[in-house]
């Protein structure tokens, strides 16, 4: 095996991006305080070409260095709004018929394996702060709550892990 070349890759530039086909994904950033971890956000994103990102509360918006530090340019690439209120812009997702799902611990939550796809919908998956979640509200006002199964002695992953393995499942489900 050989490692290959950043210009072997065959990777799309901005342009590109904007003009490809997106994974039928919104991300919804309610009240994120790490700006590395929205960076994170940002570049996983761009990976698995999602359609937009929502940053909410108190999440910060780009440009800002250290969001820029770990997207790598990605802020140039992924569509993204700023809204204040995450609740109403649930609604607003809802009413345009986009399914909501909270990436939360909760009860009756679905866990992540056994989420089934339904063809031709649009999801957006709501992530929360790192140390407080998912707005209450927000998960109640949400269509599914999804659960990462954990096995060790934390009760949380970090919101970029999480979201990277929930990304890639929803992808994987949607693509494959």
């Amino acid at each position: 095996m050989r490692k290959l070349k950043n210009s072997e890759l065959n990777r799309i530039d901005v342009e590109g991006y904007k003009s490809a086909e997106k994974t039928s994904i919104i991300v919804v950033l309610d009240n994120i305080r790490s700006l590395n971890n929205i960076g994170s956000i940002f570049r996983t994103s761009d990976a698995f070409v999602i359609e937009k990102i929502y940053l909410c509360g108190i999440t910060a918006k780009p440009p800002h260095k250290d969001i820029h530090k770990t997207a790598l340019g990605a802020t140039e690439s992924v569509d993204w709004e700023y809204v204040e209120d995450t609740l109403k812009l649930i609604q607003r997702l809802k009413e345009a018929k986009v399914q909501c799902i909270s990436i939360e611990q909760a009860d009756n939550a679905t866990m992540l394996q056994d989420f089934k796809i339904e063809k031709n919908q649009k999801y957006a998956i709501i992530f929360g702060n790192e140390v407080k979640g998912v707005q209450q509200e927000v998960v109640s006002a949400s269509d599914y709550c999804l659960e990462i199964p954990q096995f060790g002695t934390k009760h949380s992953l970090n919101i970029s892990v999480s979201f990277g393995v929930v990304l890639w499942d929803l992808f994987k489900k949607m693509r494959y």
